[in-house]
């Protein structure tokens, strides 16, 4: 296609996806160097890079920094694993059974994310099925505390998102050639060796693509740390989202929470850019 006719059917859309980003963007800078409260919006003070410091040298956000950083680190692979070994087992799966398990694994894609957490947390009520169960395998009882309230949120997080991973991969494996699989069943090759020299290769642009989408959903994880917690400070559980959330309407801090809002920002372009290029390394690699 020709850099013209191209540039005539992307632009607009180029254009358009750049005013979104760019204009809340700079905005959200320009508040952040302001002392903004509920009491003067219409007239804010100007402070310069005042509020990006304070962001820096507050304890709180680094400790939701901190517990945003182990989230990624415990959920985004425990999504690409989980994902990538239950596609596999799937898709040993033929007929009526087959669709039936997919039915039964995106059956969280049916319950809006908020009243399925509000379920999730129920279960660990006193008449929770996962409380009793809790008590019957450990003969303790379960208790709120800053480790079973974090445990709680990483798996919930496990849960939520792994069904994505799961039909990505899925759908992935479908494209994989048969002659392949045979020629090195031929070879005497185990499923194993199948798997690590064949299924994982042919997988691996989808598994960057699974990362750059799920480092981005995980970075502003909100609604399950709201309603698992309670922005309750004893749990300690805040991630970068709910204490901006917090920062801007419980401490009215309206200017600090945009510049921590931008700083987040360039929290996830310095963990991107290089998995981005990363992932643009392997298109060249397939042409």
């Amino acid at each position: 296609m020709e850099r013209r006719v191209f540039l005539g059917f992307a632009g607009p859309s180029i254009v358009v996806m750049t005013l979104l980003m760019v204009l809340p963007l700079a905005m959200a800078i320009w508040l952040g160097m302001h002392f903004i409260t509920f009491d003067n919006v219409l007239e804010p003070q100007w402070v310069g890079l005042r509020n990006f410091a304070a962001a820096l040298g507050d304890q709180r956000f680094w400790q939701s920094f901190g517990f945003t950083a182990l989230y990624i680190g415990v959920v985004v692979p425990s999504w690409i694993v989980i994902g990538f070994v239950v596609a596999v087992l799937l898709d040993q799966v033929t007929g009526f059974a087959r669709g039936l398990y997919l039915s039964i694994f995106l059956l969280r894609f049916i319950i809006v994310p908020i009243v399925g957490t509000i379920m999730f947390r129920q279960l660990f009520e006193p008449s929770g099925l996962l409380r009793w169960l809790y008590q019957e395998l450990l003969n303790e009882r379960f208790r709120y505390t800053e480790q079973t309230v974090k445990s709680l949120i990483l798996f919930h997080g496990i849960w939520y998102v792994t069904p994505f991973t799961l039909v990505v991969y899925f759908a992935g494996l479908q494209t994989l050639p048969q002659d392949l699989i045979e020629a090195a069943g031929i070879d005497g090759a185990s499923r194993l060796q199948k798997i690590r020299h064949i299924v994982i290769p042919h997988v691996r642009s989808l598994t960057l693509f699974i990362l750059l989408f799920s480092i981005m959903d995980s970075y502003r994880v909100f609604d399950s740390v709201f309603v698992l917690t309670g922005l309750n400070p004893l749990y300690k559980a805040n991630t970068i989202m709910t204490y901006t959330y917090q920062t801007a309407t419980q401490l009215e801090r309206l200017g600090r929470a945009n510049a921590m809002a931008v700083l987040t920002i360039i929290g996830i372009m310095v963990v991107l850019i290089p998995n981005l290029y990363l992932s643009w390394k392997e298109q060249i690699a397939e042409r």
